[in-house]
Protein backbone atom coordinates (compact mmCIF):
# COMPACT_ATOMS: atom_id res chain seq x y z
CA UNK A 1 0.00 0.00 0.00
CA UNK A 2 1.45 3.45 -0.97
CA UNK A 3 1.87 5.87 2.66
CA UNK A 4 0.23 9.10 2.37
CA UNK A 5 3.79 10.90 2.51
CA UNK A 6 5.43 9.08 -0.17
CA UNK A 7 2.32 10.18 -2.26
CA UNK A 8 2.98 13.74 -1.34
CA UNK A 9 6.70 13.44 -1.53
CA UNK A 10 6.53 13.95 2.16
CA UNK A 11 9.66 11.62 3.33
CA UNK A 12 12.11 12.18 0.63
CA UNK A 13 11.05 16.27 0.10
CA UNK A 14 10.34 15.13 -3.46
CA UNK A 15 7.08 15.50 -5.51
CA UNK A 16 6.89 12.08 -6.47
CA UNK A 17 3.00 12.36 -7.26
CA UNK A 18 3.89 15.04 -9.51
CA UNK A 19 7.04 12.95 -11.10
CA UNK A 20 4.66 9.87 -12.06
CA UNK A 21 2.05 11.32 -13.50
CA UNK A 22 4.43 13.13 -15.81
CA UNK A 23 6.49 9.57 -16.10
CA UNK A 24 2.64 7.88 -16.68
CA UNK A 25 2.03 10.82 -18.96
CA UNK A 26 5.24 10.36 -21.37
CA UNK A 27 4.84 6.66 -21.63
CA UNK A 28 0.84 7.03 -22.67
CA UNK A 29 0.30 9.93 -24.76
CA UNK A 30 1.92 8.42 -27.42
CA UNK A 31 0.32 5.36 -27.53
CA UNK A 32 -2.67 6.87 -27.29
CA UNK A 33 -1.94 9.60 -30.10
CA UNK A 34 -1.59 6.06 -32.83
CA UNK A 35 -4.91 5.03 -31.20
CA UNK A 36 -6.94 7.75 -31.30
CA UNK A 37 -5.61 8.42 -35.43
CA UNK A 38 -6.46 4.84 -35.73
CA UNK A 39 -9.76 5.22 -34.71
CA UNK A 40 -10.46 8.42 -36.54
CA UNK A 41 -9.30 7.35 -39.43
CA UNK A 42 -11.36 3.67 -39.42
CA UNK A 43 -14.43 5.97 -38.12
CA UNK A 44 -14.29 7.85 -40.95
CA UNK A 45 -14.06 5.50 -43.33
CA UNK A 46 -16.95 3.29 -41.70
CA UNK A 47 -18.99 6.40 -42.19
CA UNK A 48 -18.07 7.09 -45.73
CA UNK A 49 -18.23 3.74 -47.11
CA UNK A 50 -21.60 3.54 -45.05
CA UNK A 51 -22.58 6.76 -46.89
CA UNK A 52 -21.73 4.99 -49.93
CA UNK A 53 -23.89 1.49 -49.64
CA UNK A 54 -26.59 3.95 -48.88
CA UNK A 55 -25.84 5.59 -52.04
CA UNK A 56 -26.43 3.12 -54.26
CA UNK A 57 -28.95 1.08 -52.47
CA UNK A 58 -30.98 4.46 -52.60
CA UNK A 59 -29.63 4.56 -56.26
CA UNK A 60 -31.33 1.24 -57.02
CA UNK A 61 -34.36 1.59 -55.10
CA UNK A 62 -35.00 5.43 -56.32
CA UNK A 63 -34.72 3.75 -60.31
CA UNK A 64 -36.49 0.59 -59.74
CA UNK A 65 -39.48 2.64 -58.40
CA UNK A 66 -39.50 4.96 -61.23
CA UNK A 67 -39.73 2.44 -63.48
CA UNK A 68 -42.48 0.42 -61.45
CA UNK A 69 -44.46 3.09 -61.28
CA UNK A 70 -45.17 2.76 -65.13
CA UNK A 71 -44.56 6.53 -66.03
CA UNK A 72 -41.96 5.78 -68.47
CA UNK A 73 -44.03 3.49 -70.31
CA UNK A 74 -46.61 3.70 -72.81
CA UNK A 75 -50.06 3.76 -71.24
CA UNK A 76 -53.39 2.27 -72.41
CA UNK A 77 -55.91 5.00 -72.59
CA UNK A 78 -60.13 5.26 -72.45
CA UNK A 79 -62.21 8.18 -73.47
CA UNK A 80 -64.69 7.73 -71.20
CA UNK A 81 -62.79 6.55 -67.60
CA UNK A 82 -65.90 6.24 -66.01
CA UNK A 83 -67.07 3.24 -67.89
CA UNK A 84 -63.58 1.87 -68.73
CA UNK A 85 -60.60 2.29 -67.13
CA UNK A 86 -57.29 0.75 -68.62
CA UNK A 87 -53.85 0.24 -67.42
CA UNK A 88 -50.80 -1.38 -69.11
CA UNK A 89 -49.29 -4.04 -67.93
CA UNK A 90 -45.41 -4.56 -66.67
CA UNK A 91 -43.39 -6.36 -69.29
CA UNK A 92 -45.93 -5.56 -71.49
CA UNK A 93 -45.52 -3.62 -75.26
CA UNK A 94 -49.04 -2.40 -76.15
CA UNK A 95 -47.79 -0.31 -78.50
CA UNK A 96 -50.31 1.56 -81.11
CA UNK A 97 -53.25 -0.03 -79.22
CA UNK A 98 -56.71 0.56 -81.19
CA UNK A 99 -59.99 -1.13 -80.12
CA UNK A 100 -63.73 -0.44 -79.36
CA UNK A 101 -65.12 -1.61 -76.88
CA UNK A 102 -68.90 -1.62 -75.28
CA UNK A 103 -70.00 -2.47 -72.02
CA UNK A 104 -73.36 -4.63 -72.14
CA UNK A 105 -73.25 -5.78 -68.72
CA UNK A 106 -70.93 -5.87 -65.69
CA UNK A 107 -70.32 -9.02 -64.13
CA UNK A 108 -71.95 -9.74 -60.63
CA UNK A 109 -72.48 -12.28 -57.34
CA UNK A 110 -75.06 -13.51 -56.61
CA UNK A 111 -76.34 -12.48 -52.85
CA UNK A 112 -79.22 -13.84 -51.54
CA UNK A 113 -81.16 -12.31 -47.95
CA UNK A 114 -83.51 -13.98 -45.56
CA UNK A 115 -86.54 -12.39 -43.85
CA UNK A 116 -86.02 -10.53 -41.08
CA UNK A 117 -85.45 -11.77 -37.15
CA UNK A 118 -86.14 -10.08 -34.23
CA UNK A 119 -82.79 -11.19 -32.58
CA UNK A 120 -79.82 -12.81 -34.66
CA UNK A 121 -79.29 -15.30 -31.45
CA UNK A 122 -82.75 -16.31 -31.58
CA UNK A 123 -83.66 -20.44 -32.18
CA UNK A 124 -84.55 -20.44 -35.86
CA UNK A 125 -84.36 -24.48 -36.62
CA UNK A 126 -82.13 -27.32 -36.03
CA UNK A 127 -81.38 -30.01 -39.59
CA UNK A 128 -79.21 -30.66 -42.39
CA UNK A 129 -78.12 -28.16 -45.21
CA UNK A 130 -76.41 -28.82 -48.20
CA UNK A 131 -74.49 -25.77 -49.80
CA UNK A 132 -73.65 -26.33 -53.40
CA UNK A 133 -71.48 -24.34 -55.45
CA UNK A 134 -69.23 -24.05 -58.31
CA UNK A 135 -66.47 -25.57 -55.54
CA UNK A 136 -68.60 -28.65 -55.01
CA UNK A 137 -71.06 -29.96 -52.69
CA UNK A 138 -70.82 -29.47 -48.79
CA UNK A 139 -73.15 -30.36 -45.65
CA UNK A 140 -73.99 -27.88 -42.95
CA UNK A 141 -75.40 -29.18 -39.50
CA UNK A 142 -77.31 -26.75 -37.28
CA UNK A 143 -77.76 -28.34 -33.75
CA UNK A 144 -78.73 -27.00 -30.30
CA UNK A 145 -74.57 -25.56 -30.12
CA UNK A 146 -75.88 -23.28 -33.26
CA UNK A 147 -79.32 -22.73 -33.79
CA UNK A 148 -79.51 -18.91 -34.45
CA UNK A 149 -79.27 -16.30 -37.45
CA UNK A 150 -75.85 -16.06 -36.12
CA UNK A 151 -74.86 -19.65 -35.68
CA UNK A 152 -76.06 -20.59 -39.77
CA UNK A 153 -73.89 -17.67 -40.88
CA UNK A 154 -70.47 -19.38 -39.00
CA UNK A 155 -71.46 -22.64 -39.99
CA UNK A 156 -71.62 -21.41 -43.80
CA UNK A 157 -68.28 -19.04 -43.61
CA UNK A 158 -66.74 -22.41 -41.90
CA UNK A 159 -67.88 -24.83 -44.81
CA UNK A 160 -65.02 -22.97 -47.10
CA UNK A 161 -67.61 -23.10 -50.06
CA UNK A 162 -66.35 -20.12 -51.61
CA UNK A 163 -69.31 -17.98 -50.42
CA UNK A 164 -69.28 -15.53 -47.34
CA UNK A 165 -72.51 -15.38 -44.95
CA UNK A 166 -73.07 -12.09 -42.54
CA UNK A 167 -75.74 -10.86 -40.47
CA UNK A 168 -76.87 -7.36 -41.36
CA UNK A 169 -79.65 -5.12 -38.99
CA UNK A 170 -82.06 -3.34 -40.46
CA UNK A 171 -85.56 -1.89 -39.41
CA UNK A 172 -86.96 -5.17 -39.82
CA UNK A 173 -84.62 -7.01 -37.75
CA UNK A 174 -81.64 -9.20 -38.54
CA UNK A 175 -81.51 -10.42 -41.73
CA UNK A 176 -79.26 -13.66 -43.27
CA UNK A 177 -77.03 -12.64 -45.87
CA UNK A 178 -75.02 -15.10 -48.49
CA UNK A 179 -72.93 -13.92 -51.27
CA UNK A 180 -70.55 -15.80 -53.75
CA UNK A 181 -67.96 -15.21 -56.25
CA UNK A 182 -68.37 -13.03 -59.66
CA UNK A 183 -69.50 -15.07 -62.48
CA UNK A 184 -72.80 -16.77 -64.00
CA UNK A 185 -70.97 -20.30 -63.42
CA UNK A 186 -70.42 -19.06 -59.27
CA UNK A 187 -74.21 -19.20 -58.43
CA UNK A 188 -75.23 -21.35 -55.59
CA UNK A 189 -78.16 -23.21 -54.51
CA UNK A 190 -79.19 -24.10 -50.59
CA UNK A 191 -81.24 -27.15 -50.21
CA UNK A 192 -82.81 -28.17 -46.64
CA UNK A 193 -83.22 -31.35 -45.80
CA UNK A 194 -87.00 -32.22 -45.34
CA UNK A 195 -86.62 -33.68 -42.00
CA UNK A 196 -85.33 -30.61 -40.50
CA UNK A 197 -87.18 -28.22 -38.78
CA UNK A 198 -89.73 -26.55 -40.47
CA UNK A 199 -88.17 -23.20 -39.33
CA UNK A 200 -84.90 -24.16 -41.61
CA UNK A 201 -86.54 -24.72 -44.39
CA UNK A 202 -87.28 -21.18 -44.86
CA UNK A 203 -83.11 -20.96 -45.43
CA UNK A 204 -83.44 -22.65 -48.64
CA UNK A 205 -82.54 -21.19 -52.05
CA UNK A 206 -82.03 -22.55 -55.73
CA UNK A 207 -81.53 -19.40 -58.58
CA UNK A 208 -83.48 -22.28 -61.00
CA UNK A 209 -86.65 -22.22 -59.55
CA UNK A 210 -86.53 -18.87 -57.95
CA UNK A 211 -89.91 -17.20 -58.12
CA UNK A 212 -90.01 -13.63 -56.65
CA UNK A 213 -93.55 -13.55 -56.97
CA UNK A 214 -93.79 -16.62 -54.23
CA UNK A 215 -90.89 -16.04 -51.72
CA UNK A 216 -91.53 -17.44 -49.14
CA UNK A 217 -87.74 -18.02 -47.81
CA UNK A 218 -84.63 -16.12 -49.16
CA UNK A 219 -84.68 -13.40 -51.59
CA UNK A 220 -82.76 -13.07 -54.45
CA UNK A 221 -80.96 -9.89 -53.91
CA UNK A 222 -78.75 -10.19 -57.21
CA UNK A 223 -78.87 -13.15 -59.86
CA UNK A 224 -74.86 -14.24 -60.45
CA UNK A 225 -73.80 -12.92 -63.95
CA UNK A 226 -70.78 -12.21 -66.07
CA UNK A 227 -69.76 -9.23 -67.85
CA UNK A 228 -70.87 -8.76 -71.64
CA UNK A 229 -68.67 -7.14 -73.61
CA UNK A 230 -68.28 -6.11 -76.98
CA UNK A 231 -64.78 -6.12 -78.26
CA UNK A 232 -64.67 -4.41 -81.90
CA UNK A 233 -67.69 -6.10 -82.55
CA UNK A 234 -67.48 -8.99 -81.33
CA UNK A 235 -69.45 -10.65 -78.26
CA UNK A 236 -67.55 -12.01 -75.21
CA UNK A 237 -67.70 -12.34 -71.50
CA UNK A 238 -65.84 -12.43 -68.23
CA UNK A 239 -66.52 -14.06 -65.12
CA UNK A 240 -65.40 -10.71 -63.76
CA UNK A 241 -64.97 -6.84 -63.56
CA UNK A 242 -61.36 -6.63 -63.60
CA UNK A 243 -59.80 -9.16 -66.22
CA UNK A 244 -55.85 -8.51 -68.34
CA UNK A 245 -56.93 -11.34 -71.28
CA UNK A 246 -58.82 -9.57 -73.61
CA UNK A 247 -56.51 -6.84 -75.12
CA UNK A 248 -52.50 -7.86 -75.04
CA UNK A 249 -50.37 -6.33 -72.70
CA UNK A 250 -53.99 -4.10 -71.02
CA UNK A 251 -55.42 -4.21 -67.73
CA UNK A 252 -59.24 -3.85 -67.91
CA UNK A 253 -61.92 -2.84 -65.32
CA UNK A 254 -65.38 -2.11 -65.95
CA UNK A 255 -66.82 0.40 -64.06
CA UNK A 256 -70.43 0.06 -65.59
CA UNK A 257 -72.51 -0.50 -68.11
CA UNK A 258 -73.65 1.47 -70.66
CA UNK A 259 -74.90 -0.71 -73.74
CA UNK A 260 -74.79 1.77 -76.76
CA UNK A 261 -72.11 3.30 -75.86
CA UNK A 262 -68.64 3.20 -77.60
CA UNK A 263 -65.67 3.50 -75.81
CA UNK A 264 -62.45 4.21 -77.80
CA UNK A 265 -58.90 2.64 -76.51
CA UNK A 266 -55.99 3.72 -77.03
CA UNK A 267 -52.21 4.10 -76.54
CA UNK A 268 -49.99 7.51 -74.78
CA UNK A 269 -46.32 7.51 -75.16
CA UNK A 270 -44.71 8.81 -71.88
CA UNK A 271 -41.74 10.46 -74.37
CA UNK A 272 -41.83 13.48 -72.22
CA UNK A 273 -41.09 11.05 -68.96
CA UNK A 274 -38.53 8.71 -70.78
CA UNK A 275 -36.64 11.99 -71.39
CA UNK A 276 -36.77 13.14 -68.34
CA UNK A 277 -36.33 9.92 -66.19
CA UNK A 278 -32.90 9.54 -68.48
CA UNK A 279 -31.72 13.04 -67.12
CA UNK A 280 -32.56 12.01 -63.62
CA UNK A 281 -30.78 8.89 -63.82
CA UNK A 282 -27.47 10.84 -64.97
CA UNK A 283 -27.81 13.44 -62.61
CA UNK A 284 -28.36 10.49 -60.30
CA UNK A 285 -24.98 8.53 -61.62
CA UNK A 286 -23.12 11.65 -60.87
CA UNK A 287 -23.80 12.46 -57.58
CA UNK A 288 -23.14 9.26 -56.45
CA UNK A 289 -20.11 9.36 -58.68
CA UNK A 290 -18.80 12.62 -57.31
CA UNK A 291 -19.15 10.45 -53.77
CA UNK A 292 -17.13 7.70 -54.94
CA UNK A 293 -14.42 10.08 -56.14
CA UNK A 294 -14.09 12.09 -53.17
CA UNK A 295 -13.81 8.83 -50.76
CA UNK A 296 -10.79 8.08 -53.20
CA UNK A 297 -8.99 10.89 -53.71
CA UNK A 298 -5.10 10.12 -54.65
CA UNK A 299 -4.58 12.64 -50.89
CA UNK A 300 -7.48 13.04 -49.22
CA UNK A 301 -9.91 10.41 -49.84
CA UNK A 302 -10.47 7.90 -46.66
CA UNK A 303 -10.68 4.99 -48.84
CA UNK A 304 -8.69 5.48 -51.43
CA UNK A 305 -7.41 1.86 -52.20
CA UNK A 306 -10.50 0.15 -50.88
CA UNK A 307 -11.68 -2.74 -53.42
CA UNK A 308 -14.91 -2.47 -52.77
CA UNK A 309 -14.87 0.93 -54.01
CA UNK A 310 -12.73 0.17 -57.22
CA UNK A 311 -14.96 -2.74 -57.85
CA UNK A 312 -17.72 -0.46 -57.45
CA UNK A 313 -16.46 2.35 -59.55
CA UNK A 314 -15.71 -0.70 -62.10
CA UNK A 315 -18.86 -1.76 -62.39
CA UNK A 316 -20.81 1.65 -62.25
CA UNK A 317 -18.49 2.95 -65.43
CA UNK A 318 -19.37 -0.51 -67.42
CA UNK A 319 -23.32 0.29 -66.82
CA UNK A 320 -23.57 2.66 -69.83
CA UNK A 321 -22.20 -0.41 -71.87
CA UNK A 322 -24.74 -2.64 -70.79
CA UNK A 323 -27.16 -4.37 -73.10
CA UNK A 324 -30.88 -3.83 -70.91
CA UNK A 325 -32.88 -4.71 -74.09
CA UNK A 326 -33.24 -7.95 -76.90
CA UNK A 327 -35.86 -6.23 -78.94
CA UNK A 328 -33.55 -5.56 -81.67
CA UNK A 329 -33.46 -1.63 -81.20
CA UNK A 330 -31.36 0.31 -79.26
CA UNK A 331 -30.08 -2.25 -75.98
CA UNK A 332 -27.38 0.37 -74.60
CA UNK A 333 -27.60 3.75 -72.50
CA UNK A 334 -24.80 4.95 -74.68
CA UNK A 335 -26.77 3.45 -78.10
CA UNK A 336 -29.66 6.95 -76.70
CA UNK A 337 -27.13 9.39 -76.16
CA UNK A 338 -25.59 8.23 -72.61
CA UNK A 339 -22.18 9.50 -72.86
CA UNK A 340 -19.13 8.85 -70.24
CA UNK A 341 -16.93 11.44 -70.44
CA UNK A 342 -13.08 11.70 -69.41
CA UNK A 343 -13.27 12.29 -65.90
CA UNK A 344 -16.00 9.25 -65.53
CA UNK A 345 -18.95 11.55 -65.27
CA UNK A 346 -22.40 10.82 -67.75
CA UNK A 347 -23.55 13.70 -70.13
CA UNK A 348 -26.64 13.47 -71.88
CA UNK A 349 -27.50 14.58 -75.37
CA UNK A 350 -30.89 15.18 -75.51
CA UNK A 351 -30.63 15.60 -79.76
CA UNK A 352 -29.73 12.29 -79.78
CA UNK A 353 -31.97 10.70 -77.20
CA UNK A 354 -34.87 12.59 -79.19
CA UNK A 355 -33.67 11.11 -82.43
CA UNK A 356 -33.64 8.00 -80.99
CA UNK A 357 -37.25 8.01 -79.37
CA UNK A 358 -38.75 9.24 -83.07
CA UNK A 359 -37.00 6.43 -84.70
CA UNK A 360 -37.89 3.45 -82.41
CA UNK A 361 -39.95 4.52 -79.32
CA UNK A 362 -40.59 1.19 -78.46
CA UNK A 363 -37.30 -0.16 -78.52
CA UNK A 364 -36.18 3.18 -76.19
CA UNK A 365 -39.18 2.11 -73.71
CA UNK A 366 -38.01 -1.22 -73.39
CA UNK A 367 -34.88 -0.41 -72.22
CA UNK A 368 -36.88 0.71 -68.95
CA UNK A 369 -40.00 -1.94 -69.42
CA UNK A 370 -38.03 -4.90 -69.97
CA UNK A 371 -40.36 -7.95 -71.11
CA UNK A 372 -39.43 -11.26 -71.59
CA UNK A 373 -39.20 -13.16 -74.81
CA UNK A 374 -39.04 -17.00 -76.08
CA UNK A 375 -37.29 -18.36 -79.19
CA UNK A 376 -39.99 -20.26 -80.43
CA UNK A 377 -43.72 -19.85 -80.47
CA UNK A 378 -44.51 -22.98 -79.19
CA UNK A 379 -43.55 -21.66 -75.78
CA UNK A 380 -46.49 -19.25 -73.87
CA UNK A 381 -44.86 -17.39 -71.19
CA UNK A 382 -47.30 -17.21 -68.42
CA UNK A 383 -45.22 -15.43 -65.54
CA UNK A 384 -45.44 -11.76 -65.12
CA UNK A 385 -41.97 -9.68 -65.56
CA UNK A 386 -40.24 -9.66 -62.42
CA UNK A 387 -40.68 -13.26 -61.02
CA UNK A 388 -38.14 -14.89 -62.85
CA UNK A 389 -34.18 -12.92 -62.76
CA UNK A 390 -32.96 -11.68 -65.75
CA UNK A 391 -31.46 -13.74 -67.78
CA UNK A 392 -31.17 -16.73 -70.96
CA UNK A 393 -33.15 -19.86 -69.81
CA UNK A 394 -32.84 -23.26 -71.70
CA UNK A 395 -36.05 -24.88 -72.15
CA UNK A 396 -36.59 -28.68 -73.20
CA UNK A 397 -38.42 -32.09 -74.04
CA UNK A 398 -41.39 -29.53 -74.01
CA UNK A 399 -44.50 -31.41 -74.06
CA UNK A 400 -48.07 -30.31 -74.63
CA UNK A 401 -50.51 -30.77 -71.89
CA UNK A 402 -53.78 -32.15 -73.78
CA UNK A 403 -56.60 -34.50 -73.36
CA UNK A 404 -56.14 -34.59 -70.00
CA UNK A 405 -52.56 -35.47 -69.74
CA UNK A 406 -50.60 -32.98 -68.18
CA UNK A 407 -48.08 -31.06 -69.62
CA UNK A 408 -44.26 -31.99 -69.24
CA UNK A 409 -40.79 -30.34 -69.61
CA UNK A 410 -37.65 -29.43 -68.57
CA UNK A 411 -36.62 -25.66 -67.75
CA UNK A 412 -33.65 -24.51 -66.44
CA UNK A 413 -31.74 -27.46 -67.11
CA UNK A 414 -34.24 -29.03 -64.33
CA UNK A 415 -37.90 -31.21 -64.69
CA UNK A 416 -40.59 -27.97 -64.36
CA UNK A 417 -43.38 -28.64 -61.98
CA UNK A 418 -46.63 -29.77 -63.32
CA UNK A 419 -49.90 -27.49 -62.73
CA UNK A 420 -52.13 -28.58 -65.70
CA UNK A 421 -51.16 -27.03 -69.22
CA UNK A 422 -48.41 -24.85 -67.17
CA UNK A 423 -45.07 -25.87 -66.14
CA UNK A 424 -43.46 -24.06 -63.31
CA UNK A 425 -39.49 -23.69 -62.88
CA UNK A 426 -38.14 -25.62 -59.88
CA UNK A 427 -37.02 -23.05 -57.19
CA UNK A 428 -34.00 -24.99 -56.94
CA UNK A 429 -33.00 -23.95 -60.52
CA UNK A 430 -31.80 -20.79 -61.50
CA UNK A 431 -34.79 -19.78 -63.70
CA UNK A 432 -37.54 -19.85 -60.48
CA UNK A 433 -40.45 -18.32 -60.82
CA UNK A 434 -40.71 -18.89 -65.04
CA UNK A 435 -43.92 -19.89 -65.57
CA UNK A 436 -44.48 -21.31 -69.21
CA UNK A 437 -47.44 -23.30 -71.30
CA UNK A 438 -46.19 -25.46 -73.83
CA UNK A 439 -48.30 -24.67 -76.95
CA UNK A 440 -46.60 -27.96 -78.69
CA UNK A 441 -43.68 -30.63 -78.98
CA UNK A 442 -40.67 -28.88 -78.58
CA UNK A 443 -36.91 -30.12 -78.40
CA UNK A 444 -35.43 -27.18 -77.02
CA UNK A 445 -35.69 -23.00 -76.98
CA UNK A 446 -34.66 -20.64 -75.02
CA UNK A 447 -36.62 -17.57 -72.87
CA UNK A 448 -34.91 -14.38 -72.19
CA UNK A 449 -35.61 -12.15 -69.33
CA UNK A 450 -34.34 -8.71 -69.96
CA UNK A 451 -32.82 -6.67 -67.82
CA UNK A 452 -34.18 -2.94 -68.30
CA UNK A 453 -32.03 -0.03 -66.77
CA UNK A 454 -33.33 -1.22 -63.35
CA UNK A 455 -32.28 -4.80 -63.42
CA UNK A 456 -28.94 -4.16 -64.76
CA UNK A 457 -28.57 -1.25 -61.44
CA UNK A 458 -29.63 -3.82 -59.19
CA UNK A 459 -28.11 -6.67 -60.64
CA UNK A 460 -24.70 -4.40 -59.63
CA UNK A 461 -26.17 -3.19 -55.82
CA UNK A 462 -27.23 -7.16 -55.40
CA UNK A 463 -23.42 -8.38 -56.19
CA UNK A 464 -21.18 -5.37 -54.58
CA UNK A 465 -23.61 -6.32 -51.38
CA UNK A 466 -24.55 -9.46 -51.75
CA UNK A 467 -22.49 -11.79 -48.76
CA UNK A 468 -19.26 -12.40 -50.52
CA UNK A 469 -19.63 -9.06 -52.49
CA UNK A 470 -16.57 -6.34 -52.28
CA UNK A 471 -18.60 -3.72 -50.23
CA UNK A 472 -19.29 -6.41 -47.67
CA UNK A 473 -15.50 -7.37 -47.56
CA UNK A 474 -14.73 -3.87 -47.43
CA UNK A 475 -17.37 -3.40 -44.21
CA UNK A 476 -15.68 -6.50 -42.87
CA UNK A 477 -12.48 -5.44 -43.11
CA UNK A 478 -13.10 -1.98 -41.19
CA UNK A 479 -15.57 -4.12 -38.54
CA UNK A 480 -12.23 -6.13 -37.55
CA UNK A 481 -10.17 -3.05 -37.68
CA UNK A 482 -12.69 -1.55 -35.25
CA UNK A 483 -12.40 -4.47 -33.02
CA UNK A 484 -8.52 -4.84 -33.37
CA UNK A 485 -8.39 -0.77 -31.99
CA UNK A 486 -10.82 -1.91 -29.24
CA UNK A 487 -8.40 -4.91 -28.37
CA UNK A 488 -5.15 -2.45 -28.50
CA UNK A 489 -6.35 0.10 -26.40
CA UNK A 490 -7.44 -2.35 -23.24
CA UNK A 491 -4.05 -4.13 -24.21
CA UNK A 492 -2.49 -0.52 -23.79
CA UNK A 493 -4.66 0.83 -20.65
CA UNK A 494 -3.20 -2.93 -18.94
CA UNK A 495 0.04 -2.03 -19.98
CA UNK A 496 -0.31 1.59 -18.44
CA UNK A 497 -1.53 1.06 -15.45
CA UNK A 498 0.79 -1.83 -14.56
CA UNK A 499 3.53 0.68 -15.34
CA UNK A 500 1.84 3.52 -13.51
CA UNK A 501 1.85 0.25 -10.50
CA UNK A 502 5.50 -0.12 -11.00
CA UNK A 503 6.16 3.16 -10.68
CA UNK A 504 4.19 3.97 -7.53
CA UNK A 505 6.15 1.07 -6.05
CA UNK A 506 9.54 1.90 -6.56
CA UNK A 507 9.22 5.82 -5.39
CA UNK A 508 7.44 4.65 -2.23
CA UNK A 509 10.72 2.45 -1.82
CA UNK A 510 13.02 5.72 -3.09
CA UNK A 511 10.70 7.79 -0.57
CA UNK A 512 11.43 5.04 2.14
CA UNK A 513 15.51 4.77 1.50
CA UNK A 514 15.66 8.63 1.60
CA UNK A 515 13.73 9.11 4.56
CA UNK A 516 15.94 6.61 6.33
CA UNK A 517 19.10 8.89 5.02
CA UNK A 518 17.74 11.86 6.34
CA UNK A 519 16.65 10.58 9.65
CA UNK A 520 20.33 9.03 10.00
CA UNK A 521 22.10 12.19 8.86
CA UNK A 522 20.17 14.17 11.18
CA UNK A 523 21.22 11.69 14.04
CA UNK A 524 25.04 11.83 13.17
CA UNK A 525 24.68 15.84 12.86
CA UNK A 526 23.47 15.73 16.57
CA UNK A 527 25.86 12.94 17.69
CA UNK A 528 29.13 14.86 15.87
CA UNK A 529 27.49 18.26 17.82
CA UNK A 530 27.86 16.80 21.25
CA UNK A 531 31.30 15.34 20.27
CA UNK A 532 32.93 18.82 19.58
CA UNK A 533 30.54 20.44 21.72
CA UNK A 534 29.00 22.47 19.04
CA UNK A 535 26.58 24.94 20.44
CA UNK A 536 25.90 25.37 16.46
Amino acid sequence: MTSIAASLGIGSGIDTSSLIDQLAAASRTPKDNVLKAREETNTARVSTLGSIVSGIDNFASALSSLISGGSLFTQATSSDTSIVATSAMAGARIGNLSAQLEVKQLAAAQSIVSAGIANANDPIGQGALTLTTAAGSFAINIDASNDSLSGLARAVNAAGAGVTASVIQDSTGSRLVIKGATGQAQAFTLAVDPAADIGLQKFAFDPATYDPAAVTGMTLAQKAQDAVIKLDGVEVTRTANSFSDLIPGVKVDLKKAAVGATISIGSSRQTDAISQGVSDFVAAYNELKAMLDKATAPNTGVLRGDAGVREMQRQLANLTSTALSSTGGPSTLAEIGVRTERNGSLSLDSARLAAVIAADPDGVEAMFNPGQTASSPLIQIVSPYGRAKPGVYEVSDLVAGSGGNPASGNIGGMAGLVSGNQLISSYSAPSKGLIIEPLGNLASGTVTVDLGLGGALQAIRDALRSANGPLSGSQSRLGTETKSISEAREKMELRETAYRDQLVKQFTAMDKRVSAYKATQSYMEQQIKMWTNSKD
